[in-house]
């Protein structure tokens, strides 16, 4: 099996993994009040075992030359690269209406 092969393999197993664990986490949440029906350690390996996925999925991901570049950010922080185009000059152009008649 070749590399590329095997990491695709690795990386369908964890995202299988990973749903079933967030679907696990869906299907057992209780009411706030009410005793849940997974112990502490358990909650708390389940966390465990979802940061491992995390890490190996990212460290996949670096290994094939993806950077996670899709990750939130905060309103107020700077744009890396992009673009900023002032509300007011949406939907204008910089032409009059008598330029056009010209």
């Amino acid at each position: 099996m070749s590399n590329t092969k095997d990491s695709s393999v690795e990386a369908r197993i964890l995202r299988a993994m990973k749903t079933t664990l967030t679907n696990v986490i869906k299907d057992t949440t209780t009411a706030p009040g009410l005793t849940h029906p997974l112990s502490d350690a358990t909650i708390e390996d389940i966390r465990q075992c979802l940061k491992l996925i995390s890490a190996r999925e990212r460290e996949l991901a670096e290994a094939a030359g993806n950077t996670n570049k899709l990750r939130p950010h905060y309103s107020d922080e700077a744009p890396k690269g992009g673009v900023v185009v002032p509300i007011g000059k949406i939907g204008r152009s910089d032409k009059t209406p008598s330029d056009d008649a010209d």
